[in-house]
């Protein structure tokens, strides 16, 4: 990984902690696997408050990683 993309991928992860502690994020963490992705599930306004967050995030916004928007609905929440 070149300086950039740590530099990048720090305040990727910086800014995830801090709408985390405003209570906005849901769950986060990474994939594992051969593919380096990460799932984020969050709660926004509507449609367009969801896209502005995801696009606001530095490695989306720089083009280090790309973000694919998908509504969620819960069927099943253990303990709910």
């Amino acid at each position: 990984m070149t300086g950039a993309e740590r530099e990048v991928w720090g305040r990727h992860f910086a800014r995830i902690q801090e709408l985390f502690a405003e209570g906005r994020i849901i769950l986060v963490g990474p994939t594992l696997g051969e593919k380096n992705t990460g799932i984020c599930v969050f709660e926004a306004e509507d449609e367009a408050a969801a896209r502005a967050l995801m696009d606001a995030d530095p490695a989306i916004a720089e083009g280090f990683a790309t973000g694919e928007l998908r509504p969620f609905k819960v069927s099943l929440l253990r303990g709910a």
